[in-house]
């Protein structure tokens, strides 16, 4: 019971810190993760990524943290956590955004929490980066697949598993 308290703390709090979406909490969401329940950065990045395939919202990842953690259960008490806090701020936050209108404060704020979400999303980046690119190998297969995304319209799902396939077979062949 005391580890679902602390999965649901956990991950209520970084619901609440998630400015700019998921992907601006991961640094620390892999932090604590690794603190509470001694979650590597592989069990991680291999979660996340799974995460990252599944239709709906980007950050289904938390699911599969919580089935790692504790199966069934502590996925579906993540996503209690995950979800539900941030919903409520987001509800009752638009209501305020609505009423405060086009307001110099409404502008003001809105430029000042545009550079710290970018900042968090990029730090998510190189949360994920460091402990998925590590051979010339994988750097580069990720710079392909960001030239394929940026400069082309296949469908990102279509990249990443031609990405992981190439990255088992050389895995693979490698053995």
């Amino acid at each position: 019971m005391n580890a679902w308290l602390q999965l649901a703390g956990v991950f209520s709090m970084l619901s609440l810190l998630a400015v700019g979406g998921g992907s601006a909490v991961l640094p620390e969401m892999q932090s604590l993760l690794h603190q509470h329940f001694n979650f590597s950065q592989t069990e991680f990045v291999h979660a996340y990524s799974v995460g990252q395939l599944a239709p709906g919202p980007n950050m289904l990842a938390v699911l599969i943290m919580g089935e790692m953690i504790d199966g069934i259960i502590g996925a579906l008490i993540v996503a209690l956590a995950f979800f539900i806090p941030s919903s409520i701020l987001c509800f009752y936050a638009g209501r305020l955004w609505t009423r405060i209108g086009d307001t110099p404060w409404r502008h003001s704020l809105q430029q000042a929490l545009e550079p710290i979400s970018i900042g968090l999303m990029c730090s998510g980046v190189y949360t994920i980066a460091k402990e998925s690119l590590v051979n010339w190998q994988s750097c580069a297969l990720a710079l392909l697949v960001g030239l394929l995304l940026l400069k082309t319209r296949i469908n990102p799902v279509v990249l990443i598993l031609g990405a992981g396939l190439v990255g088992f077979l050389s895995g693979y062949i490698a053995s």
